[in-house]
């Protein structure tokens, strides 16, 4: 039986890829001669996707669509083809950040309270000696701001804009503005800068490999129990559409 190259979750359609090969991919986006769109979806992205046809079609048009959550993963267990694993937003773009840093590749920070992204900037040029982020831009811009903002990055011309303005907000600007804007990239992000600028602490590699990453993050943040209530009932989502 032939391998797919997507797997569909719900309706949305995430790449049959490994790590190694997710990062392959988008490395070569930056040498390609087109803009392109990356999103990570998690259970929540799923199920919003789920109440309106709008966005999963906008998700289901990226060029890659990478599985963020351990509940996707586990959601392809129940069907014929699983996924190959985990690829989160985060680790995805430290390991672009590894491959490009000492090049001439530059990068753009969008998102986050005012202050995290330009604090996220300076700890990523400390962990990656050589990254170029050209500018960083918070998360709560009025109509002026968005129009300097959009300016300012038509005039610095970065190779990759990080867009982490959370879901679907984040989703529908990248798809709204990668025509008109001289980015090779957009990621979307989620919460990462309030992990890169060190305001929310990394969960330790052990738990996320264990899939418990979710607890971890409830217990840190006990104010998520009514983002993370989603998880059950995705997966009894794609139990009853496994089963039907």
């Amino acid at each position: 039986m032939s391998k797919p190259d997507k797997i569909n979750i719900l309706g949305v359609n995430f790449g049959y890829l490994t790590f190694d090969e997710a990062l392959e991919m988008l490395m070569g986006f930056l040498d390609g001669d087109r803009p392109r769109a990356v999103f990570t979806p998690n259970p929540e992205f799923v199920m919003l996707a789920r109440k309106d046809p709008e966005y999963k079609a906008l998700l289901n048009g990226a060029d890659a669509v990478l599985p963020d959550g351990i509940g996707i993963v586990l959601a392809s267990r129940l069907g014929r083809h699983k996924l190959k694993g985990r690829i989160t937003g985060y680790d995805i773009v430290q390991a672009i950040f590894s491959r490009i840093r000492e090049t001439d590749k530059t990068v753009y920070f969008y998102g986050g309270a005012p202050g995290v992204a330009d604090e996220a900037r300076l700890r990523m040029e400390e962990t990656h000696p050589g990254l170029r982020i050209v500018g960083a831009s918070n998360g709560y811009l009025d109509d002026a701001g968005q129009e300097a903002m959009t300016e300012e990055i038509k005039r610095l011309k970065p190779d990759i804009l990080l867009a982490g303005t959370g879901s679907p907000r984040q989703e529908r600007w990248i798809s709204l503005h990668k025509e008109n804007l001289p980015c090779k990239l957009f990621i979307g992000v989620g919460g990462s800068f309030d992990v890169m600028s060190g305001r929310i602490p990394r969960v330790p590699k052990l738990i996320g490999d264990m899939g418990f990453e979710w607890l971890y993050r409830l217990i840190k943040e006990p104010k998520r129990i009514k983002r993370q209530v989603q998880l059950p009932l995705f997966i009894l989502a794609v139990i009853r559409e496994r089963f039907r």
